[in-house]
């Protein structure tokens, strides 16, 4: 559905930081895990969540932000 096939990232508390997309447009996905590193959980949610990419009904972002939101509930459950 998205061109990564992975995503790799530190979270702390609530703070997310060394993001990384394995596939994917390699400049575009660095420039996001640059520009959200170091923010929490509910910032990356409130800038990315939703966002499409073309047709598809989601994106690398999209999927960021909703990885980030699971391995939140799957730390603090």
């Amino acid at each position: 559905m998205v061109c990564a096939q992975e995503i790799h990232f530190h979270l702390e508390d609530d703070v997310v930081t060394q993001i990384a997309f394995i596939g994917g447009c390699n400049g575009n996905l660095k420039a996001i895990s640059k520009l959200v590193d170091g923010w929490t959980v509910s910032q990356i949610e409130e800038k990315l969540l939703g966002n499409t990419c073309g047709r598809r009904p989601t994106s690398c972002a999209d999927q960021l932000a909703k990885a980030v939101r699971q391995a939140y509930e799957q730390a603090n459950a």
